[in-house]
């Protein structure tokens, strides 16, 4: 114990200047040197003991306390941390992970001033500091303040003030990521006003250069790039999300407005085109386009991606270690990562996009002259709709009564189902040689018009309907023939084929031979 009074005096002067806080001084070293043994790792702990919380730190497993604040010659850990025999040092000698004397110190100091457990200062709330009393109160703002009392505490005498020329060009640098030309430079060196530096900096911040440089940390960070990724790595234009981001910074933009756009902008009430293209930040994840890829995987490999991006830009914390396993040392759990992977589950995205140019869902974003057409496009569209609905009580009625003549004429004793696929009005005449042309029947286009010399037979043949029609035992085909009273023919004979020529009607003489004109088939058979 001797060891530890002669540490405890030592160090009595230091800690009249400074207080040991557990976050920024404690925490690393326990960290470096003992969670390894007395970590949250259940398989590699030894003894039974835990140092990674407060709990742990603060029970005795063994008799002894571990750490008892405010006495550090009753805690066993600087019993350890001193001991002068190989045998009972912590941490052990073979371990390779030493403390310095530095260390000892500090870890000793902070057990005698109670031992103050913290939260990990990333959540833990901001407090405000009390501004150090300097000897120079001629320092330009409170944050120098802080820099010279930490530069007195290290010994370390400050750094003379920069030039004009040096000031202007670090200034320039950062914030636009350009030099300055020659011309700012003078100009800036020629100016003697107090208010110089800041005209500078407002300058700068009124450039379009400058939410260009601001933009190329963000697009970093969320993994911006215009290709695809993976094996081909194909062209992805998302540069509307690059410069959405350029033009947040350059009229600056709120925080939490920015925030609400980049994570959910398209799923806010009546969204913009601009909130819209802000949600893409959903989308700047690899995407495979490979053949033979799982969809189901990659879902689940871009829903990871979206909580590794998003834990670290609005976070500031890394959370992939939790993907597959709870974290060592970061309160992330396995549970945490894949909640909050969850909450991107519903975007819309295919697991294995088509490649090219196709990686759907897309925002379409037309110039503002196109925008000018679609938009006149649009009206007239909403202005031949509204004719196209409105009532037209003639018509209707017409349509009602040759509804009814046509059921009229249905042998109203027999039951029947009938399903009806009108095809619209004939069309153009046949060719001049009396061959038959036109679409498809059932395909919603124009009927077939046929017309022929006279003494002379003409056919249409249908193969390969658009809509193929299934007919099963029972059912009836209706076929509408409209016949020139002024030019009728002599017969018309219909067929349907469904692997024999055996189906047919006709009206007028019964004297058409069965099958396609000119192919070897079999012959006339009365019906």
């Amino acid at each position: 114990m001797a060891c530890v009074a002669l540490i405890a005096i030592a160090i009595c002067a230091r800690a009249t200047e400074q207080r040991i806080s557990f976050g920024r001084d404690v925490r690393p070293i326990l960290s470096d040197k003992c969670y390894a043994c007395h970590g949250p790792d259940e398989a590699q702990r030894q003894a039974g003991l835990r140092l990674d919380t407060k709990e742990g730190a603060l029970t005795d497993p063994s008799g002894m306390p571990v750490i008892v604040p405010g006495k550090p010659d009753e805690s066993e850990v600087v019993e350890h941390i001193t001991a002068e025999d190989p045998d009972h040092r912590m941490p052990p000698p073979d371990a390779n992970r030493q403390l310095t004397p530095e260390e000892i110190e500090t870890l000793v100091e902070w057990i005698r001033q109670g031992a103050e457990w913290e939260d990990h200062w990333a959540y833990s709330a901001p407090e405000r500091a009390e501004k150090p009393v300097t000897s120079d109160g001629a320092w330009a703002n409170d944050i120098d303040r802080f820099v010279l009392s930490r530069l007195a505490v290290e010994g370390i005498e400050p750094a003379p003030e920069a030039d004009r020329p040096t000031l202007i060009r670090r200034l320039t640098f950062d914030l636009t990521g350009l030099p300055p030309t020659p011309a700012e430079v003078d100009a800036f060196v020629a100016d003697a006003s107090p208010e110089a530096y800041e005209r500078v900096v407002d300058r700068l911040l009124g450039s379009p250069r400058y939410g260009e440089r601001m933009a190329t940390h963000w697009l970093d960070l969320v993994r911006y790039a215009d290709t695809s990724g993976y094996h081909s790595d194909e062209e992805v234009s998302v540069w509307p999300y690059r410069d959405y981001v350029i033009r947040a910074f350059n009229g600056n933009m709120p925080y939490d407005r920015f925030t609400r756009e980049n994570l959910a902008g398209d799923l806010l009430p009546n969204a913009t085109r601009d909130q819209k293209v802000a949600s893409a930040f959903n989308r700047l994840n690899q995407t495979t386009a490979e053949g033979g890829a799982q969809a189901k995987e990659y879902h689940a490999i871009y829903a990871a991606d979206r909580v590794r991006a998003t834990s670290t830009v609005w976070l500031g914390a890394t959370m992939q270690c939790a993907q597959c396993h709870d974290h060592k040392f970061d309160p992330f759990t396995t549970k945490d990562f894949y909640s909050f992977a969850a909450f991107f589950a519903d975007v819309e995205e295919r697991g294995v996009y088509r490649g090219g140019s196709k990686w759907e869902p897309v925002v379409m974003l037309p110039t503002d002259e196109q925008q000018r057409r679609l938009d006149a496009v649009d009206h007239e569209l909403s202005r031949l709709r509204e004719m196209y609905e409105a009532p037209r009580p003639g018509l209707d009625a017409d349509r009602r009564a040759w509804e009814a003549g046509l059921l009229g004429r249905l042998d109203s004793a027999e039951s029947a189902e009938y399903v009806w696929v009108d095809d619209q009005a004939a069309g153009a005449p046949a060719d001049e040689d009396g061959g038959g042309s036109g679409p498809e029947p059932l395909s919603g286009a124009s009927s077939v018009r046929l017309t022929t010399e006279e003494d002379a037979i003409v056919q249409h043949v249908a193969r390969g309907m658009a809509r193929p029609l299934a007919l099963a035992e029972g059912d009836t085909l209706f076929a509408h023939v409209w016949v020139d009273p002024e030019n009728a023919p002599s017969a018309v004979m219909l067929q349907w084929n469904d692997g024999s020529w055996e189906h047919r009607a006709f009206w007028g003489e019964d004297t058409i031979e069965y099958g396609d004109i000119g192919a070897d088939g079999p012959a006339h058979k009365p019906m």
